[in-house]
């Protein structure tokens, strides 16, 4: 079922991913399509546990996390002009464990950012 809504369009807002019991995306001509979501048909693979695995560990390490240093990374995705908040900041380096680049975010803000363990 195709739905082409000007007015949600308008607001910037395009409809992707599951909502209740339905799933939408946007198809190449640009029309929003809205269909029952279905079951899976088998089991989550073995990378696909292991990957929502490592989510909920990173997560669980961001809420660990005292509020001023969740803060520090707030602020250094901002002052960065990143187009991330701090907590998928965050996300990302663990999933990338990529350093330099967080060291290169820690110059060009002058913020140390907390728990890169």
């Amino acid at each position: 079922m195709h739905q082409n809504d000007p007015l949600l369009k308008y607001c910037g807002f395009r409809p992707t991913g599951d909502l209740g019991p339905l799933t939408a995306y946007t198809t190449r001509r640009n029309k929003t399509t809205w269909f029952l979501k279905s079951p899976p048909t088998k089991a989550p693979s073995v990378y696909q546990r292991r990957q929502r695995g490592r989510f909920i560990t990173i997560a669980h390490l961001w809420q660990q996390m005292p509020p001023p240093d969740r803060a520090l990374w707030l602020t250094a995705a901002k002052k960065a002009n990143l187009y991330l908040t701090g907590y998928t900041l965050w996300l990302w380096f663990w999933f990338h464990r990529d350093r330099p680049t967080i060291r290169t975010i820690e110059r060009r803000t002058s913020i140390t950012l907390p728990g890169l363990q």
